[in-house]
């Protein structure tokens, strides 16, 4: 007997959808059956006809906890992402107090929210000029990968130039670990906002040509090269532009292990909704034209970028303030990571025709594959942890503030309508969240490390 059967869905794995029964006993998937079959189960959840996806992997989430716990805590952004379909997330190490660059801190921070979460996590560990030295052990501890910026960063952490990345990526090579980069170069940036900033007042136009896509191409052209002369491996986030996803798949086809990550906010929305609407909507590398937006689905549907995350970034509504910081003091980041599935389901598959399997390749397989996870997390089939959300495909939405389960209930997501959302989430075998409603238990989320 199983100890739950999930019947009449709709299976999306990463290359069809078909018919069937998941069957799990002791949080793990045990069978798949036929649809009909006699199976015998101490529980049974009907899909309905539903879909049933394996459980979202949020590759970039910022949950600030410890440390700046008044923007996001664990608890907060845990709940958030059951609800929305992530059933993992990759934590990173910036917006921690202190940031996680060594074994204590990473020891302290595991204690500090193992208590709190409701969804299964992993943690991508420091990179930064003080701790080559702790990377090894960090890898050690179960680090997935290893955040590093070619850019400007927030106080609290560090920018590599090019030649401390070199060193870095040898030193990651030797255990087999790969470095993730915020690709924007340096320079660029600084002498242009240095420009904008000569005129009497900024607007938002300024901000989004501070941040030119060349910024992008040069510092991942940067990134790869290296890669490509020490045989490295490469995460490049939060890819905004499909000139710099051109690079990635050149390099990936050239033999480069290389992996690409966009979020839902660079395939829902455009430059126009900065420029329009302000602050809410600033990010790092900024929203692009439509054009870009629409080239840039088809590096997420050939699996160029097989990442698609949240880059969840919270903060107080009072750090937007363009009166009080400015355009370029403002806070950059957008809070999506309980509405990225959603958005990506109903701009993906419902307005643009994609076939759901885009969402299993790009928001599961492709995710543990990049973070090391996979075979335990990452897809639906026997022996993998029965991480699983079913989405109905017909049920409209509006995100609106009073349904988000953040800290700070402010995201440019607010107000966007949609069809298409995850009314069941499943973590390890048990229901987490139901109907945009969180059922799960606090603390039942486990740390996550890379298969070694």
């Amino acid at each position: 007997m199983f100890s739950l059967v999930i019947k009449n869905g709709r299976v999306v794995t990463s290359d069809r959808v078909l018919a069937a029964s998941i069957c799990i006993n002791e949080g793990r998937i045990a069978a798949i059956v036929e649809p009909g079959a006699i199976v015998e189960a101490e529980k049974v959840i009907d899909a309905k006809g539903n879909y049933v996806f394996p459980g979202a992997i949020d590759s970039h989430a910022h949950l600030n906890d410890p440390g700046y716990n008044w923007r996001e805590d664990y608890a907060h952004g845990t709940a958030a992402a059951g609800v929305g379909g992530f059933t993992t997330i990759v934590d990173m190490p910036l917006q921690n107090e202190p940031a996680l660059t060594d074994g204590k801190i990473f020891a302290k921070k595991l204690a500090h929210v193992a208590p709190n979460a409701y969804v299964d996590y992993c943690f991508w560990g420091g990179l930064v000029d003080y701790n080559l030295g702790s990377l090894e052990e960090l890898d050690e501890k179960g680090c997935v990968a290893f955040k590093s910026f070619i850019g400007p960063v927030s106080p609290d952490y560090v920018s590599l130039t090019i030649g401390q990345a070199k060193e870095a990526m040898e030193i990651l090579r030797s255990v087999g670990a790969r470095a993730g980069f915020h690709c924007e170069d340096y320079s660029i940036i600084k002498w242009e906002e240095a420009r904008a900033k000569r005129k009497e007042k900024n607007d938002w136009q300024d901000f989004l040509d501070s941040r030119p896509v060349i910024a992008e191409i040069v510092a991942t052209k940067n990134i790869i090269d290296l890669a490509r002369e020490l045989d490295a491996k490469v995460h490049i986030c939060h890819v905004s532009h499909p000139k710099v996803a051109k690079i990635i798949r050149d390099a990936q086809l050239d033999g480069v292990d290389v992996t690409g990550e966009t979020c839902g906010h660079y395939l829902a929305f455009t430059d126009q909704a900065v420029i329009k609407n302000g602050s809410l909507f600033k990010c790092a590398p900024p929203l692009r034209e439509a054009q870009a937006v629409e080239e840039l689905w088809e590096y997420v549907s050939n699996g160029t970028l097989s990442c698609v995350g949240s880059d969840h970034s919270p903060c107080e509504l009072s750090e937007k303030s363009e009166a009080a910081h400015g355009v370029f003091g403002a806070w950059g980041g957008i809070s999506g990571i309980q509405n990225t599935m959603q958005v990506v389901f109903s701009e993906g598959v419902k307005k643009r025709g994609y076939c759901p399997t885009i969402l299993a390749r790009s928001m599961s397989e492709g995710p543990a594959k990049a973070f090391g996870i996979y075979g335990k997390k990452g897809a639906i089939a026997v022996g993998f942890d029965a991480d699983l959300v079913i989405l109905d495909p017909e049920k409209e939405w509006e995100i609106t503030p009073e349904s988000l389960y953040y800290v700070n209930k402010i995201s440019a997501f607010v107000g966007l309508k949609g069809v298409g959302l995850p009314v069941c989430t499943l973590v390890r075998g048990q229901v987490v969240a139901e109907n945009g409603k969180l059922v799960g238990q606090q603390g039942f989320g486990e740390f996550v490390g890379k298969i070694k």
